[in-house]
């Protein structure tokens, strides 16, 4: 055990017990977001770049998006 945790240890039993709650409920949140944010690490649309080329075979955007909507609807009848 490195001699900061036995301190920061000692000076939590010094604590009431309230702010010994605290103290744990402040480690156990910023456990969670560790664990969140190595889990589910931010992802750049960079990333994303040339994954489907060609995709829209030189469609344009948006009349892809209203083909696919379109399409939708038709099967939703």
């Amino acid at each position: 055990m490195s001699p900061l945790l036995e301190q920061v240890l000692q000076e939590i039993e010094q604590l009431t017990i309230e702010e010994q709650l605290e103290v744990i409920s402040h480690a156990t949140e910023q456990l969670k977001r560790r664990t969140l944010t190595q889990h589910n690490p931010k992802r750049s649309w960079q990333e994303l770049r040339g994954i489907a080329p060609n995709l829209l075979n030189g469609q344009d955007a948006q009349e892809w998006v209203n083909q696919l909507r379109r399409e939708q609807d038709d099967e939703s009848i």
